[in-house]
């Protein structure tokens, strides 16, 4: 079912934002305006930095790096506390934010907010570990008669660069993970979500985080490029596509990088498989924020001797998608980011169809709003199956052998999670080993995280860890002291 795009936002909903830089809220200047896939209308504007801008952003960071270093682990964990509970008190101003800027579903946005209330309490509790360890030198012969110790020490100043997809949450994760680990961060927000991304710091900054902690910088790759390439810039944390991604490391050169590149995720459904759950799981998860996740599923394999069956049931549970107004709660797909995005799903989903495959629903779009789409059997060079859509559409299609599907899975560029539905463990431990992913969700489908589990991927689906424990250990280094002629372990050297 589809609604027609609603009436123009409120003129008092209009969200007007600035550049946080040294301290201030810099609103004057060039600005650029963000229309909403859905309404079609201006819905936020965000004052765009300059190179005046980006250069005193750097000196101001690298002087704020040590007062914030200087706060105690338990000061951080406090803020980061206050923070989490102060997310669940704004859950629905900061939905709303969502649904204007992005056209994500307010029950998507209401579970993305209390997914930075986790993040923020994950953090704190996080910020609270940060320590080191006694080394075990004198075991060697010549360590006998020192004393070692190493702690983890803030990097000085981090670099987030965030995503449209799910930017309160995960520039929740940069910059909480950042902040627990002691360091000043400057965030360079995406330009289709500024004012959601200004909010997340807004509550930060209200519950104490300390103004030079973070600055904001809003632009375009210019931006970017020039915050990356920055000396000051100790470790950049990004999600985005290979491509930027790319762009990102060869501006850093040196630098430590987190990142988070996407995926064309696949899931397995097994003869075994309940198959009504895996069917309602699958359409649950492919369309949720309209596909635009990178663990969302876009391959699904089944089992030969249920594909009829499953392909019947997921095709059902599709149709009955709620797709319309992001701001009514029984709204289950909105739009997709902009037009060119639900044009690129639907032409992917065409060309499939033109070399055999069939669209058993959707396939069509009205301006950024995709109807949730299914197509059965592509062949296997399709873009469908061998890049990432980022969209709402799932390919479904037959496998005979379980070792060979595993093989089929493998056979992407992309490498960051898996789903497999059995209940054989034979199966499950053999997918564990052999899916050359990050993570395996067993009887659930790839799109599924928790926020205090280690998430990323493999191949060009990046590198490290986005969950705030392991990246606490990107935003940190270890520093090793000595003591000589000093030992806590003893220092005869024989064995009277």
């Amino acid at each position: 079912m589809t609604d027609s795009p609603g009436p123009d936002v409120p003129q008092h909903e209009l969200s007007e934002v600035g550049c946080l830089v040294a301290g201030s809220w810099v609103t004057t200047g060039t600005r650029r305006d963000r229309v909403g896939p859905w309404h079609r209308t201006v819905v936020s504007t965000a004052r765009q930095a300059d190179d005046h801008d980006v250069d005193t952003a750097l000196r101001y960071a690298r002087a704020a790096a040590k007062p914030v270093a200087r706060m105690s682990p338990a000061a951080r964990a406090q803020i980061l506390d206050r923070a989490a509970a102060e997310a669940l008190r704004r859950r629905d101003e900061l939905a709303r934010l969502l649904a204007f800027e992005l056209g994500k579903p307010v029950r998507d946005g209401l579970g993305e907010i209390d997914r930075v209330a986790d993040t923020f309490a994950v953090s704190a509790a996080e910020a609270r570990r940060v320590g080191g360890e006694v080394l075990p030198v004198a075991g060697w012969a010549r360590g006998v008669g020192n004393t070692a110790f190493t702690y983890r020490a803030p990097v000085g100043v981090a670099l987030a660069i965030t995503p449209f997809n799910a930017p309160a949450n995960l520039l929740a994760h940069k910059l909480a993970a950042s902040f627990a680990a002691g360091n000043t961060t400057i965030v360079k927000p995406p330009p289709q979500a500024p004012a959601s991304s200004v909010a997340v710091v807004r509550l930060l900054l209200d519950c104490g985080m300390p103004v030079e902690a973070v600055q904001v910088l809003h632009g375009g790759a210019g931006v970017g490029s020039a915050l990356s390439a920055a000396p000051e810039i100790g470790v950049i944390s990004f999600t985005g596509s290979p491509a930027t991604g790319a762009a990102v490391a060869r501006a850093a050169g040196a630098k430590r990088l987190v990142m988070e590149l996407g995926g064309n995720a696949a899931t397995i459904v097994c003869d075994d498989a309940d198959l009504a759950t895996a069917a309602s799981v699958c359409a649950a998860t492919g369309y949720s924020n309209s596909g635009q996740s990178c663990i969302s599923v876009q391959r699904v394999y089944v089992d030969r001797r249920r594909y009829d069956e499953f392909l019947g049931l997921f095709t059902e549970a599709v149709r009955k998608l709620r797709v319309g107004d992001p701001l009514d709660p029984a709204t289950a797909v909105g739009s997709m980011v902009d037009d060119d995005a639900a044009e690129r799903v639907v032409s992917w989903a065409r060309e499939a169809a033109a070399g055999g495959a069939t669209i058993t629903t959707g396939g069509d779009r009205d301006g950024a709003v995709v109807t949730p789409t299914v197509v059965a059997a592509p062949p296997p060079d399709a873009r469908l199956i061998r890049d990432e859509v980022f969209g709402a559409v799932v390919s479904v299609t037959p496998f005979d052998d379980f070792d060979t599907v595993i093989a089929t899975c493998n056979d992407s560029r992309y490498g960051l999670q898996a789903g497999l539905f059995t209940h054989d463990v034979r199966r499950i431990v053999t997918a564990w080993r052999e899916l050359e992913v990050g993570g395996l969700i067993v009887n659930g489908s790839s799109n599924f995280r928790l926020d205090h589990i280690p998430f990323g991927g493999v191949k060009d689906s990046g590198f490290g860890r986005e969950s705030p424990r392991w990246m606490i250990d990107d935003y940190t280094v270890e520093k090793t002291l000595m003591l000589r002629g000093l030992s806590l372990f003893g220092d005869r050297e024989d064995a009277r």
